[in-house]
């Protein structure tokens, strides 16, 4: 890593407003976002509907924290390739705004405050996993694998998979197999998303010299890896209802018409995988099918549904009765 700043290029702050802009810029909120999500996905599964509204609220603070400061690291690692490519060449540090040494003493305050706040109102494995998520996102998809191999964001997505077990930690204090499922479906769930981004920017990748798979080896290979990766994921998002019965037919009908859609993308792309529209087609449907599918498992996992759902089917089952007695006195009438 190196720093590549002329002073041609350096911007300086202006007022308090611009200084605490440049810092939430460092932490790539709209990223944090969807993470945020599949953390309380995870608290709501483990809490079986009924979480509690503190802990929740510290534990998706915490969680805002530790992604901020995952991305704080690694926007002071990736300065030089940011630097060079026009579009992130006005982040807060390749643009001077903000010394690399003070985003790394924000970073790690950023990290104490989400390991204290878990470890405090929720419980230390929630906390260790938070930065776990760190280490891994910087250490190891940051540093290691980036720059060096094409499977970088296949392996490195490991770290986008893990809020959702600090979710399921903080509400219960360990990890079922229902958590490291969550884990799994969005292991399996960056690839595509990801790639799809990738084919879109695949020459920015390239001028930097980051071996993303577009660039290495061309879209139609990409584009069978996606297609191959949703195929896999599916499945996988319904071993939630069977067999670990974590949720039912509501959650089940959300992963069905989702994954039907999401499918269909990938199909689309494998047969055009030069077509910048469909790839951002099937890169903007990734974030919104992750984003509904987390909401199918919240809504499934509320009393109310469970409530509904039984109530449904009890008035199902009288009505089917009634009918096999009405057929039944007809028959024998």
């Amino acid at each position: 890593m190196q720093e590549i700043i002329t002073t041609s290029t350096t911007r300086r702050h202006e007022n308090l407003i611009q200084v605490v802009q440049s810092y939430y810029q460092l932490t790539k909120p709209r990223i944090i976002l969807l993470l945020l999500i599949t953390t309380a996905a995870g608290m709501w599964l483990a809490a079986k509907g009924e979480v509690d509204p503190l802990l929740l609220a510290i534990t998706l603070a915490s969680g805002t924290f530790a992604a901020g400061s995952a991305n704080t690291i690694n926007c002071i690692y990736d300065s030089d390739i940011d630097y060079i490519m026009e579009r992130t060449r006005w982040r807060p540090i390749p643009s001077g705004r903000v010394k690399p040494r003070h985003a790394l003493f924000f970073a790690i305050t950023l990290a104490v405050l989400s390991f204290t706040l878990l470890t405090v109102f929720a419980n230390l494995l929630a906390a260790v996993l938070a930065m776990l998520g760190i280490v891994f996102y910087v250490g190891i998809y940051t540093h290691w694998l980036k720059r060096n191999s094409v499977q970088n964001i296949v392996i490195g997505g490991a770290a986008g998979a893990i809020p959702p077990l600090v979710g399921w930690a903080a509400v219960t204090g360990d990890l079922s197999w229902a958590a490291w499922l969550l884990f799994l479906i969005i292991f399996l769930w960056t690839p595509p998303h990801f790639w799809a981004l990738a084919i879109m920017i695949r020459d920015e990748y390239k001028e930097v010299g980051v071996p993303m798979l577009p660039v290495i080896a061309g879209d139609e290979p990409t584009a069978k890896q996606i297609w191959i990766y949703t195929l896999i994921l599916i499945p996988f998002t319904l071993m939630l209802v069977y067999p670990l019965h974590t949720s039912g037919m509501v959650y089940a009908a959300f992963a069905l018409g989702l994954g039907a859609i999401f499918v269909k993308k990938a199909w689309q792309l494998l047969q055009s995988p030069e077509d910048q529209k469909v790839a951002r087609s099937l890169f903007k449907y990734s974030i919104l099918y992750m984003m509904l599918l987390c909401t199918g498992m919240v809504i499934d996992s509320l009393p109310v549904t469970h409530h509904f759902v039984s109530a449904l089917g009890n008035n199902f089952h009288s009505w089917m009765s009634g009918a096999v007695a009405v057929i039944s006195s007809v028959c024998h009438g």
